[in-house]
């Protein structure tokens, strides 16, 4: 991990120099979108300001990353401060000199800004409630963290027509709408998971195409290896309005899909090297039917006498004091947590009732 957090570091040389000469005049919008979108950073309209977009892996906003947020938002007086649809935190209206600051810091926070856009691996996501929900399969968090690892060691070295999200979700619900990413692992009661690939919605979309019922947890890796082979080998690099993986389904076919990338799992596991030894493998689980949140924002977990509460800013928009608010509560208590939602949700967890009812 700290080699990895190193090479992000040394990565930053070329994204400085880029944005120093696109908000000095010396470099067009295009070409600095070229490279500014494999470090999460776009321009914004007038070309004066950009956002950058930080990773928040699976979701998980732990206080120490809220701190991060917090303190960015205060020294550098960010206003726009927003939750995305991948589960990410993007902070807007910053200078070139802001966005590289925030870049550079952010890896001491632990929190990586690299392929936050751009034909990259974006953040992978997670069941918010993951670990914590009444009705799940079992907790798929510690795969998805697994996925962002692997995808992150490869994003550097890796040529792909455009970008690739991965979901994983634990049975109970489908906030991460998983049967509609390009890969989505749906946690299974006897302990595996069934995989769709080359899901998407936007024009001419396309429901996942379900690939393999029962995915062994502990190979993951080596399906979405496949998946990113797949995409490299037969992806579309001259029309980007066609290169995503959904339109491999049409180029391909559904069974002609399937089957080239079930060949590149079989290649992928017999070169080896990628199996998950170091986590168990989920057992069984029997099914109960979770408690509905609906309009209650305080939800009980599946653990006895603890709570999530739900807080949804609208548009996912941030007040600009609420990072802080939060931040003051949550790290007067050990177990809590943040989780990102695809719909601009917050989740706080592990809450005692009174501790939920300070949070509410």
């Amino acid at each position: 991990m700290n080699d990895m957090m190193a090479a992000f570091r040394a990565d930053l040389k070329g994204f400085d120099e880029a944005t120093r000469d696109f908000y000095t005049g010396k470099m067009n919008k295009q070409e600095y979108k070229g490279i500014s979108g494999g470090f999460g950073s776009y321009s914004e309209k007038g070309g004066q300001k950009g956002m950058i977009r930080l990773r928040m892996t699976a979701g998980r906003l732990t206080k120490e990353k809220l701190a991060f947020v917090v303190e960015t938002a205060e020294r550098l007086n960010i206003e726009l401060i927003k939750l995305t649809t991948c589960e990410t935190v993007q902070l807007h209206h910053l200078t070139g000199r802001q966005i590289l600051d925030v870049a550079e810091k952010a890896l001491d926070a632990g929190i990586v800004c690299r392929g936050g856009g751009g034909d990259n691996p974006r953040n992978v996501m997670c069941s918010p409630l993951s670990g914590v929900q009444p009705g799940e399969y079992f907790d798929v968090m510690p795969y998805a963290e697994a996925a962002s690892r692997y995808l992150l060691t490869i994003a550097g070295s890796i040529h792909m027509p455009r970008k690739l999200k991965v979901a994983f979700c634990t049975g109970a619900d489908d906030s991460v709408h998983s049967a509609f990413r390009d890969m989505g692992f749906l946690a299974q009661a006897d302990g595996t998971f069934s995989l769709r690939i080359a899901g998407g919605l936007g024009a001419n979309y396309k429901m996942g195409l379900l690939v393999d019922p029962k995915v062994k947890p502990e190979e993951i890796l080596y399906y979405i290896k496949a998946m990113v082979d797949t995409f490299c080998e037969h992806g579309n690099y001259e029309n980007r309005a066609k290169a995503r993986t959904r339109y491999l389904q049409e180029t391909l076919g559904p069974e002609g899909l399937k089957e080239v990338f079930l060949a590149n799992v079989e290649k992928a596991k017999k070169t080896g090297g990628l199996e998950l030894k170091e986590l168990c493998r989920p057992a069984a689980a029997a099914f109960s039917q979770p408690s509905g949140d609906s309009l209650d924002r305080r939800i009980p977990q599946k653990q006895p006498g603890l709570y999530a509460v739900k807080y949804h800013p609208i548009g996912g928009l941030l007040p600009r004091e609420m990072p802080e608010k939060l931040y003051q509560i949550l790290k007067e208590i050990p177990k809590a947590e943040c989780r990102i939602a695809a719909h601009g949700t917050i989740y706080v967890i592990n809450l005692s009732e009174a501790e939920a009812e300070t949070v509410l």
